[in-house]
């Protein structure tokens, strides 16, 4: 059974909203928050990312960051750049993105849910990085982006959300990547409870995208729990929910994770005669400028020395096997690591990783320009694929998906109190 309640959401002002939303504070540098902050006192990055208010060289996770992120949280509600709304509400959230939709709740999902296993993961995350969310949550008693969670789809479920942007969005906007964003409030009480209820049927919720969001988001509810002596789960209190966006799975769309290669350990006839071993090797003609897609599971694209190949895997895959079976597996344990030598890819530096939204045509171009020395372009994790990794409470290899719409910051925050 799945738990999910409505919260009293924090929206931007309408006539605020383009300069409030921006995107997730895990994929800026540093360089970008300023960027995205000079001459824009009302970006999200002012909260999310509040080092972009300090000089340069200023320790990202000291203290003062973080309080400077409640400071300007603050400033925001009294001056009205964000509101929360006065009662508990869902809200249906819709992305068009390259003529794709995806539409689905805003909620708060139960962090108990987490720690029981029924909402899913299928990635590790890195303490450092789950320390920096928590010192934020617990300084600003608040989660400022959402966690991307998806569940099988569902007719019930379906009609609600039909029937819901039947009617005028509260914000219908698009960003300069070309989304289009709609968001709508459900208040009428009958259809908030009718949501929960049916969520309620559900065996499980998958995390898509945000690991660390919601690893860090459990590990403060149980700090808290632990600091008022809260043995309770079913009290309810916002600290135990950490605000999500779910979709139905048929609606998502995942590109391909693709790899590059910095620096090439061997003479390049001695690598392709060790990759041959492994794999067929087909030489493929891409148009001048363009670059080469695997079209099946079991391909790889090598684009390499001015030519692109396909790779066929010429051993056994064990497809009952969810993890060793992906072709992001397949490639790391025959030619990453035997060959290459990248034995843990999450950190060599010898190995890059390109969200597969930039097209092959960027491989090539990375590699033409001799910054990097190879290109492996990839066939697309299936979202089937990511949920039987974690239907059986595995973990996939790093950079395995790339999910496309990203989820936008700056269009809901959840305070805790």
């Amino acid at each position: 059974m799945v738990k999910i309640k409505p919260f009293k959401g924090i929206l931007p002002s309408k006539d605020l909203l383009d300069k409030v939303v921006a995107p997730p504070y895990d994929v800026l540098s540093f360089a970008d928050c300023k960027n995205l902050t000079n001459n824009n006192p009302h970006s999200l990055i002012h909260i999310t990312r509040s080092e972009a208010d300090f000089p340069d060289g200023t320790d990202p996770y000291s203290q003062a960051i973080y309080d400077k992120a409640k400071e300007n949280l603050a400033a925001f509600l009294k001056n009205g750049i964000l509101v929360q709304d006065p009662d508990e509400y869902y809200y249906v959230y819709r992305q068009t993105m390259n003529g794709r939709t995806q539409t689905g709740f805003f909620c708060a999902a139960s962090a108990y849910d987490y720690m029981d296993g029924i909402i899913k993961k299928h990635e590790n995350t890195r303490k450092d990085k789950e320390d920096d969310r928590i010192r934020h949550i617990r300084t600003t008693n608040c989660q400022c982006e959402p966690v991307f969670l998806a569940y099988k789809y569902n007719d019930a479920l379906n009609d609600i959300l039909t029937n819901a942007v039947k009617s005028p969005a509260h914000f219908d906007f698009g960003t300069p990547d070309g989304t289009h964003h709609e968001l709508w409030k459900v208040t009428d009480k009958a259809v908030i409870a009718r949501i929960t209820d049916e969520f309620k049927k559900l065996d499980c919720l998958y995390i898509a995208d945000g690991h660390h969001r919601s690893a860090a988001a459990t590990n403060y509810c149980k700090a808290k729990d632990a600091e008022l002596g809260n043995t309770n789960r079913s009290t309810d209190e916002e600290y135990q929910y950490f605000m999500s966006v779910v979709f139905p799975d048929r609606d998502l769309y995942i590109y391909p994770y693709n790899r590059v290669i910095r620096k090439l350990n061997m003479p390049l006839g001695d690598f392709m005669d060790k990759v041959g071993q492994s794999f067929s090797v087909e030489k493929v003609n891409a148009n001048d400028g363009e670059g080469y897609s695997p079209k099946h599971h079991g391909e790889v694209g090598l684009y390499i020395n001015g030519s692109w190949y396909c790779l066929k895997y010429k051993g056994t895959i064990d497809k009952t096997d969810p993890v060793g079976s992906l072709d992001v597996a397949v490639l790391q344990n025959n030619i990453l690591s035997p060959i290459l030598g990248i034995t843990d890819p999450r950190t060599d530096k010898n190995i890059d990783f390109i969200g597969g939204i930039k097209g092959s045509a960027y491989l090539k171009g990375l590699v033409d320009s001799g910054e990097m020395c190879m290109a492996f372009s990839m066939y697309p994790t299936s979202i089937d694929e990511l949920f039987a990794v974690a239907d059986k409470s595995l973990l996939m290899p790093p950079k395995s998906t790339w999910f496309e719409p990203k989820l936008l910051s700056g269009i809901m925050l959840h305070k805790l109190d």
